[in-house]
């Protein structure tokens, strides 16, 4: 997020599908406990819009919000459908492979800018370092996912060309 103009609004990057039922969804919370009310609202290019907040009144305000992440409450969102998932649903359930061994668990799913990319952390053999492996969100690497049984599976990347592989 920054600022835009002078009178507080804010240039921010939106992930919604329909970017203007972002007004509708009520007040957006910030990590930190703040909250924001929505008061102008305009689309800009894919992914981005430009918007106004009751509580920030001048450029300066805004500056302060650049790297702010805002949500939505998710109460106000609407249910998904039967075969739908928001990403949310699946941070903290189990990564198995095909054959049910345990992977690890989804840490995340992230978009850097080419396509959803999957995060998931797993535990060293002793059980207490942690690392994480980043993979493609496609169906083909995450074929089922089963968000009420608590777990996905996932189809391991052969190993690569330096010998290195995820499990």
């Amino acid at each position: 997020m920054g600022a835009q103009g002078l009178k507080g609004e804010v240039k921010a990057k939106i992930f919604t599908a329909t970017p203007d039922a972002l007004p509708r969804y009520g007040k957006l919370h910030g990590k930190d406990g703040r909250i924001f009310t929505i008061t102008a609202f305009r689309p800009t290019k894919p992914g981005e819009a430009v918007m106004a907040f009751e509580e920030v009144r001048d450029r300066n305000s805004a500056e302060n919000l650049k790297g702010t992440e805002l949500f939505v409450d998710r109460a106000a969102l609407p249910a998904p459908d039967e075969d739908e998932f928001y990403y949310t649903d699946l941070v903290g359930l189990e990564a198995r492979d095909s054959e049910g061994r345990v992977l690890g668990k989804v840490a995340a799913v992230h978009n850097f800018g080419a396509s959803d990319v999957i995060e998931l952390t797993r535990a060293s053999l002793d059980g207490r370092a942690r690392d994480s492996v980043h993979l493609a969100f496609t169906r083909e690497t995450v074929p089922h996912i089963h968000i009420a049984d608590g777990y996905i599976i996932v189809a391991v990347p052969e190993d690569d060309e330096a010998g290195d592989h995820v499990e």
